[in-house]
């Protein structure tokens, strides 16, 4: 596994198990199985309703908990202190890792606010945001006691974010990829390019993204519910791209929204 460092020294694994569109009574042993692969970094959130799932999953593996990075997402601006408390209990942790705001919900700011003191008071480690680009990122960032030290956004092969990676990297900003293959949308997987370069290495397609976005600085949170896929994923950390390589992948960027969030 390779860690990269937030922006207040704490590490983060750079590859992670999104368990978004798992059903809860499906996420324990998908995560359990996600585990035993070699994951530590789970990502879920309150709006995914799977946050118990993770919780059972992680009580049930036997690692010690200070050996997995917990990952989730506020819903809501309204109750933000009970909203935290909550997913405590559902996580069945004392503390979460990283705590971000799912998405643009307005009055933003105030619940920044209400994340600051959840770092102080010890039950959250890390905080950050979730796809916030442009001046919603910007009016957090100006206003923050404690920068941003994840932004996870729609980032693929096809959107790469040049320009808003160098903007985050100004604030130590980590970008973080969500839907790392796009889904499988616009054939990104079937790509002739990306294929050319897979075999070269004797990898798959989704391999050799992965590792475009480790060597990029950006962590990813690929999700499948299957065990081979799980591991296929993570295999990942035996070889590396060649400088060339990296240069023709980033050149298949488009700045392609293909989820309409922004």
């Amino acid at each position: 596994m390779k860690y990269i460092t937030l922006n207040n020294g704490i590490q983060m694994p750079m590859l992670g198990y999104g368990v978004y569109q798992i059903p809860n009574s499906q996420t324990k042993e998908c995560v359990l199985e996600a585990l035993k692969v070699g994951y530590r970094l789970i990502d879920t959130a309150q709006y995914y309703g799977n946050e118990r799932g993770v919780g059972d999953a992680i009580k049930a593996s036997g690692i010690p908990r200070k050996e997995i990075f917990i990952t989730t997402k506020l819903k809501s601006n309204h109750n933000v202190e009970r909203l935290i408390e909550q997913s405590l209990a559902d996580l069945q942790t004392d503390y979460i890792d990283l705590l971000l705001i799912h998405w643009v919900m307005g009055d933003d700011l105030a619940t920044w606010r209400w994340m600051e003191n959840a770092v102080r008071s010890g039950k959250v480690r890390a905080i950050g945001l979730s796809n916030f680009y442009g001046t919603d990122y910007d009016h957090i960032v100006k206003n923050a006691e404690i920068l941003p030290a994840i932004n996870q956004i729609e980032h693929h092969i096809l959107r790469q974010n040049h320009s808003f990676h160098k903007t985050l990297d100004k604030t130590g900003t980590i970008l973080e990829a969500w839907a790392p293959f796009g889904e499988g949308k616009a054939g990104i997987l079937q790509n002739p390019t990306i294929r050319t370069i897979a075999n070269k290495y004797h990898k798959t397609p989704a391999q050799v993204i992965l590792r475009l976005y480790l060597q990029s600085g950006v962590v990813a949170i690929p999700k499948s519910s299957h065990k081979s896929r799980m591991a296929e994923n993570f295999d990942i950390f035996d070889f590396s791209l060649t400088v060339q390589d990296m240069i023709t992948l980033k050149n298949l960027n488009q700045e392609k929204d293909l989820f309409g969030w922004y």
